[in-house]
């Protein structure tokens, strides 16, 4: 499987004007008057900027064209901006996100609540003391969110999108394409038929455990400290039905923290008690995860590399190796599977730290 590069469109600048009638909505009693402040993003074409007006503030994030994920949309976005479908359907159903003070997506902006800059990350930077506490909250509130999000309103964009084997093909691929090829790294033909082999027996291992709603990158940027210690969700905006095991995998195998074996399975315990699964199903999660580590270190390590040649970003290239090495920890731990042991000695040869 290979899947071009994709084509890099114009981005055409933000235009502010149109945020005025947004500002003028959200605090009448400023008299439209705010200015912008530039806030850091992530790997994806959106911009963040505070609006600041008077003594209140909002975010405005700007989505160039809509912007629709080149992971997920095949065609051109149509309708409600996916961003805001998925974020009304997480908010019917209890699930703390930002607030929406107005939109104007034809010329790109939505107005949203000032969340501040406590990331989940940027917080336990500053109190690693409550990490446990925060992790606890975390693998319980999605244990929530996947129970009361199984059924979707079949016009939402959420049900029309799905994590079968063929997008989880395309993650594993992205590694080789990436971390791989787009470093030197040349496989020989054998080395190639030992990587779609194993990539194909990965994918169909994922992709055969429970189906859920699925956030796709449910980790601690991507989750707001709120001061009474909820934990906001942001970045939803490419969420699907796919395997229940991948948004935990995000959280307790983040690329940005690093967690002592204990702590994870401690965690994992936390999940099952909140999803009520009992021991045989506990045990499932355990492999579950070994499965799905692999998967999704595979991805994050060809993405990085990604945002750098392709969007510019070279932020992420740090991450890479601390990412390859939990997927040869991944490896280690499906030592027994022969196509995962022939994947983890083909690396050891050709990826040579």
């Amino acid at each position: 499987m290979t899947s071009a590069c994709p084509s890099q469109e114009p981005v055409p600048p933000p235009d502010f004007a149109a945020l005025g009638p947004l500002a003028v909505r959200a605090f009448p009693d400023t008299g439209g008057r705010f200015h912008c402040e530039p806030m850091a993003g992530g790997g994806s074409l959106r911009r963040y900027f505070r609006l600041r007006a008077g003594a209140r503030s909002a975010v405005a994030m700007f989505v160039p064209n809509g912007a629709p994920s080149e992971e997920i949309e095949s065609g051109g976005v149509c309708g409600r901006w996916p961003f805001l479908q998925v974020r009304d359907l997480l908010e019917r159903h209890g699930v703390d996100v930002p607030a929406v003070y107005g939109e104007a997506t034809e010329q790109g902006w939505v107005l949203l609540e000032d969340l501040g800059d406590d990331t989940l990350a940027v917080f336990l930077a500053a109190h690693p003391e409550r990490r446990e506490e925060f992790y606890v909250r975390a693998v319980t509130d999605i244990a929530r969110a996947q129970a009361v999000l199984c059924d979707v309103p079949e016009g939402n964009v959420v049900a029309s999108r799905s994590f079968d084997e063929e997008m989880l093909l395309w993650e594993i691929h992205h590694f080789r394409e990436w971390a791989l090829e787009a470093r030197g790294v040349a496989l020989s033909a054998a080395d190639r038929a030992i990587f779609d082999r194993a990539a194909g027996c990965l994918a169909r291992r994922v992709v055969g455990g429970p189906r859920v709603f699925v956030h796709r990158d449910y980790q601690s940027r991507n989750l707001m400290v709120r001061p009474t210690g909820a934990l906001c969700w942001i970045d939803f905006q490419d969420a699907l039905f796919g395997p229940r095991i991948y948004d935990i995998v995000s959280l307790l195998n983040d690329s940005y923290q690093v967690f002592q074996p204990a702590f994870v399975e401690a965690r994992l315990d936390d999940y099952a008690r909140a999803a009520g699964l009992d021991r045989a199903g506990r045990a499932a999660i355990r492999r579950e995860f070994d499965w799905g580590t692999l998967q999704r270190k595979l991805k994050d390590a060809g993405r990085f590399v990604y945002i750098d040649r392709v969007k510019g970003n070279p932020s992420f290239l740090k991450f890479v190796e601390p990412t390859i090495a939990k997927v040869r920890a991944s490896l280690a731990r499906l030592g027994e599977d022969p196509d995962m042991r022939a994947l983890s000695e083909m690396l050891g040869r050709t990826l040579v730290v």
